[in-house]
């Protein structure tokens, strides 16, 4: 019992050591970091209503930053082909384009975005026309949940 103690002790020292280490080697943004303890996208995705409202702590690769403002990033998720998009207002963190292929830790608050049918069939034609492609409205045929964290500061990996 003594040996799983002092081995769970060790750990959670190791654990905050890391990120405390991952943030001198890195640059921040916005509001210095909290929390200590790193919650897996992928454990995340898979209990969204364990989380909503909650402040959270994820790391993972930037895969996208917005090229318009740097007002949100995606992380990739330790699952494969999964993602979490990172919001912050406009203005109020600027994340670098340069930051994408960078690892990054983020904290933030777990937001449920419920989107109409509508609604998604307007994003994704707007997505289309900005890009080129062509967009049948067929292809929506229901609205849509979407979860992200509503970013308050960031750590990026140099």
């Amino acid at each position: 019992m003594r040996y799983i103690l002092v081995l769970l002790a060790a750990i959670h020292v190791l654990s905050t050591t890391h990120t405390h280490a991952f943030e001198k080697k890195g640059t921040s943004y916005g509001k210095p970091l909290t929390l200590s303890k790193i919650t897996k996208v992928s454990h995340i995705m898979a209990n969204p209503g364990d989380f909503i409202g909650k402040t959270v702590l994820v790391k993972g690769v930037v895969v996208n930053v917005c090229s318009h403002r740097g007002c949100w990033m995606d992380i990739a998720s330790d699952a494969p082909f999964e993602k979490i998009r990172i919001k912050v207002a406009d203005g109020e963190i600027v994340f670098p384009l340069d930051a994408k292929g960078k690892e990054a830790l983020v904290e933030g608050v777990l937001e449920k975005l419920e989107f109409t049918k509508e609604q998604i069939i307007q994003w994704r034609r707007h997505h289309a026309e900005k890009h080129g492609e062509t967009f049948d409205p067929g292809s929506v045929t229901s609205g849509e949940t979407h979860y992200r964290i509503r970013g308050t500061g960031a750590v990026i990996k140099e």
